[in-house]
């Protein structure tokens, strides 16, 4: 799911010397518009003759992208995991526990689309202090009437995911357990089979802190989420 961490995930990958993992492929709708497009897609990235002269030298290891529980993937999901399973492919499914953090992510980074607080430009991840702090004056508000139904319909979508793909060889990721224990990092290259390597990411955390410092309408949040299983949200903080 967006801005849930994945990007910076994805830059700890790629650190990795034996790792080419490529972004976000099926963002470009031509390549998701049926299954079809979807195999015809796969396949460019698959039959890649990556682990011939390069194998040799010990250079790829692991190959692949990242893929956006909305680009294709949970519509198609059947016809994903027959060719999965069919190629031997991995999944790493990463989600984000707090999920009224990723709202907050996602309705700033939807804000500076459209605002482009960084001298015109809009960054989606930022790399230094004096960014991420830009982009984190802009306090977002959040919808209280449907926010409990909101958080309901995310979690379901991540369920389903993991229901859709059960069968599949996979490893399920939280972004905060990645934060506080750096080695469930060590536990993905021994699932891709790699060698272990210390992971770094130039990216830099853009909401840090206590999330009321974060949201305008925080007391009708608050009040909304009192005495609910979401709760929780409200008070855990995780920085990096």
């Amino acid at each position: 799911m967006q801005r849930s961490g994945s990007g910076w995930f994805e830059t700890l990958l790629n650190n990795h010397t034996n790792v080419s993992s490529n972004g976000e492929i099926f963002s470009a709708k031509e390549r998701r518009i049926n299954a079809s497009s979807i195999v015809s897609t796969l396949d460019r990235v698959y039959n890649l003759d990556w682990f011939t002269s390069a194998s040799k030298n010990e250079c790829s290891a692991a190959v692949g992208f990242k893929w956006m529980l909305n680009q294709g993937l949970m519509e198609h999901h059947k016809e994903i995991v027959e060719y999965f399973n069919t190629r031997g492919v991995s999944v790493i499914f990463l989600f984000r526990r707090n999920l009224l953090r990723r709202m907050v992510s996602v309705l700033a980074n939807s804000y500076d689309r459209y605002a482009k607080l960084l001298n015109g430009t809009h960054k989606s991840h930022v790399h230094s202090h004096e960014e991420a702090n830009a982009l984190s004056r802009y306090k977002p508000v959040i919808n209280s009437t449907s926010l409990v139904m909101d958080l309901k319909l995310m979690e379901k979508m991540v369920l389903e995911a993991l229901e859709y793909f059960s069968s599949t060889r996979h490893i399920v990721l939280y972004y905060e357990d990645l934060i506080k224990n750096r080695t469930k990092l060590m536990d993905v290259q021994e699932f891709l089979g790699l060698p272990k390597m210390e992971l770094t990411s130039r990216q830099i955390k853009i909401h840090k802190g206590s999330l009321l410092e974060h949201i305008k309408n925080w007391e009708d949040v608050d009040k909304i989420l009192r005495g609910t299983t979401y709760e929780s949200f409200l008070h855990t903080d995780y920085t990096n």
